[in-house]
């Protein structure tokens, strides 16, 4: 077990955790092309000037991944190393739709992750369930293909839906139906809110929705009301504090609202959103959280409170804690958290000011991978995915 106590990762997309050298593999064997052919190259591409040019390279690089056996090992590999890190349970987003709009079968991904999830769990011990996004760009009849396919595999760990994408511009209501009949099959509604929109997003997750817990809702606290709501409602975030760096939702991870967050009495759980994307892992989040101050059992707790599991798992993970010398772990993070958060400060990822995620803003700055970044724009215009249903 880790020194820094066992963790509880509510908020990772499968996709963003696949390390430069299996995305190059993926892509030979599958024999698509990359706008990168080497491992620095790759590197290059994770210099983002904003949450467009990020959303542009995750559709461009992910789509190398096609066959069952591509998203397994996705599953299987993240999962070994968040072990190593102290990782009991994770729950892993993937979104099916960019895959099917190139071709690749529902019934192929679903199967694969989970036959992955079930692989981590026997291999590595860590607890994998699943929760498939809807993306916001799609119109609710497509995204209704999501809830059907994911209702199919409901015995086999897929235990909720989420919502992504670009926020600003596509507010959580128009999906209140899809969110609806996926309540109907046992799927718990796990919105993105709150990350680049603000207070209202998170509202409307949670009253169009039936939010059960909000990624990111970070910008929650511009409205004392809906804090107040999500308190009384006992809502857990799950918050990203690198992500949130990486997309320039905030400037400094020194000023992060982390925990002005839990000041307010929110719960809030820590995940790497997409780690291997935004250069960062379980140990360096919780560094980061002990290094501003947030008590890592809270943390736990949070996430124990939030994770989407059955009563036999919520126990086991219960014991863990409760055999877990937190002080110590507290200690062991804090001795990190320096350099976690100026490590942090000082990644070239985000080539150029930022921007609210998802705004469109942003960018200046030296963009040290200009052409490379002019290649993603080009092939992300030509790839952009047309809006209709696939239903198969």
């Amino acid at each position: 077990m880790s020194e820094t106590g066992p963790k509880i990762e509510l908020h990772v997309h499968l996709e963003g955790t696949v390390r430069p050298e299996i995305l190059l593999a993926m892509g030979r064997r599958n024999n698509e092309a990359l706008p990168a052919r080497t491992v620095e190259g790759i590197a290059e591409l994770y210099r983002y000037r904003d949450f467009d040019h990020f959303i542009k390279v995750w559709v461009l690089t992910t789509h190398v991944m096609r066959t069952a056996d591509d998203f397994r090992e996705v599953v299987v590999d993240y999962a070994r190393r968040a072990a190593e890190q102290g990782a009991v349970y994770l729950e892993g987003i993937f979104s099916p739709w960019y895959r099917v709009h190139r071709g690749v079968p529902w019934e192929e991904i679903f199967t694969g992750y989970a036959d992955g999830a079930c692989e981590a769990r026997e291999r590595f011990g860590v607890e994998v369930r699943l929760t498939p996004d809807i993306d916001r760009v799609l119109p609710p009849e497509a995204a209704m293909d999501v809830v059907r396919w994911s209702s199919r595999f409901v015995d086999r760990g897929v235990v909720g839906i989420g919502l992504g994408g670009p926020e600003v511009g596509h507010p959580p209501e128009p999906y209140a139906p899809v969110f609806a009949a996926a309540a109907d099959a046992g799927l718990a509604a796990v919105p993105h809110a709150g990350e680049t929109a603000g207070a209202e997003s998170v509202r409307g997750a949670l009253h169009a929705l039936g939010a059960r817990r909000i990624r990111h809702g970070v910008r929650a606290l511009e409205a004392p009301d809906l804090v107040a709501e999500l308190v009384e409602r006992n809502i857990v975030l799950d918050v990203c504090p690198v992500s949130n760096l990486r997309t320039g939702v905030v400037r400094d991870l020194a000023d992060h609202p982390l925990p002005a967050l839990v000041a307010a009495g929110l719960r809030c759980s820590l995940a790497t959103d997409d780690p291997a994307m935004f250069g960062t892992d379980l140990e360096r989040e919780y560094a980061i959280a002990a290094g501003l101050g947030v008590s890592l059992r809270e943390v736990f707790a949070a996430g124990l409170a939030g994770a989407l599991c059955d009563e036999g798992t919520r126990a086991r993970l219960a014991a863990a804690a409760e055999h877990t010398d937190w002080d110590r772990a507290q200690a062991a993070a804090a001795v990190g958290s320096a350099a976690a958060i100026a490590g942090s400060a000082g990644s070239p990822v985000v080539a150029g000011s930022g921007g609210d995620r998802g705004s469109g803003g942003g960018g200046g700055g030296g963009d040290r991978g200009g052409t490379t970044a002019a290649a993603v724009d080009r092939i992300g215009a030509q790839q952009a995915p047309s809006m209709v249903s696939t239903e198969g």
